[in-house]
């Protein structure tokens, strides 16, 4: 009887570790989920939503987008939302380096794994962290200005800039201050104006302003996509074309038709490459998910694009065409 009773406790054992193995491997079949979240619906980040997904699909993951829209509020609601959900891993370019921390370390706490790009969190659980560096950016921008300066104003110029320190301060120092430091060592050169503008409309009016209260202004150096387009349109519509030279961060269509254009008033930009930022961003999550070791920070290169260079700037225009078909 004793031995009955043996066997049939063994079975029942053997009959719990199977069943535990079966519910195991029915979570590793469940598709991983992974919410890729950026702030801003501008080009920039619809081109990293476009390699967050090529990376989900090669992964065969499920990417969820959301966009906190530059609101501290809408960011947190979206990661609790997450949370709640349950999903894998997280994506972010957090809206700020401290404030975005607390939210984000309750979920790094709930297993969910938190892969950061573009934009710096002042927090040591981040699996990955995938940006370009804002300082050479600012500076690669920068040194074409130097060169421009140099070659086409005698070494003096009187420079604005438009930053975006009120939304992003340590993104638009370090841009501003990388461009600014290829030039200030200039004798002839004076900064007379540093603003914020983000936003093309903004940007339209604040450096219209600049360059109403500077008749003698020679460059505008806008930190960001809006800053530039901004700038250039302001120097457009205030008949300076030709007087004032526009240089800027970030690349899209638009601004790559102003570095072709006839007017002379876009002179180079710098721009990320924010499809293999997304893509990086979700492969890594992946990776780790999976146990893989992944790097603690990337930095992908910036894309210069310089008036003159038809050739780069046509290259970037299809390529562009290409992913957003």
């Amino acid at each position: 009887m004793k031995r009955v009773l043996v066997i049939a406790l063994l079975l029942c054992v053997v009959a719990a570790f199977a069943f535990a193995g079966g519910q195991q491997e029915k979570a590793e079949d469940e598709k991983i989920e992974i919410a890729g979240i950026i702030f801003q619906d501008d080009q920039f980040f619809k081109v990293v939503q476009k390699g967050m997904q090529k990376a989900a699909d090669e992964y065969g993951v499920e990417l969820l987008e959301g966009n906190s829209q530059n609101n501290q509020d809408k960011e947190i609601q979206l990661v609790q939302t997450y949370m709640a959900r349950g999903v894998d891993a997280i994506c972010i370019s957090p809206l700020s380096a401290t404030a975005s921390v607390s939210t984000l370390k309750q979920a790094d706490e709930k297993g969910i794994n938190v892969v950061t790009y573009n934009s710096p969190l002042e927090a040591d659980f981040p699996v990955s962290y995938i940006n370009s560096s804002q300082t050479e950016l600012g500076a690669t921008t920068g040194k074409n200005a130097r060169e421009y300066i140099q070659n086409e104003l005698g070494g003096e110029a009187k420079v604005a800039t438009l930053g975006f320190k009120a939304l992003l301060p340590e993104i638009s120092d370090a841009r501003v201050n990388g461009f600014l430091d290829q030039i200030r060592d200039l004798p002839g050169v004076e900064i007379v104006a540093q603003q914020d503008a983000w936003l093309p409309e903004d940007a339209v009016q604040r450096a219209g302003d600049i360059l109403t209260a500077n008749p003698d202004l020679d460059i505008i150096y806008g930190a960001n996509e809006g800053g530039t387009v901004g700038s250039v349109l302001a120097v457009k519509n205030a008949g300076k074309a030709g007087d004032v030279a526009v240089f800027g961060i970030d690349v899209s269509e638009q601004l790559a038709d102003f570095l072709l254009a006839d007017d002379n008033i876009l002179q180079a930009v710098t721009g990320q490459q924010p499809m293999e930022i997304g893509y990086q961003s979700v492969e890594y999550a992946v990776k780790s998910l999976k146990g893989e070791s992944v790097p603690e920070t990337v930095i992908v290169p910036g894309l210069p694009l310089v008036r003159g260079e038809e050739k780069a700037i046509n290259d970037f225009k299809d390529w562009l065409a290409s992913i957003t078909e």
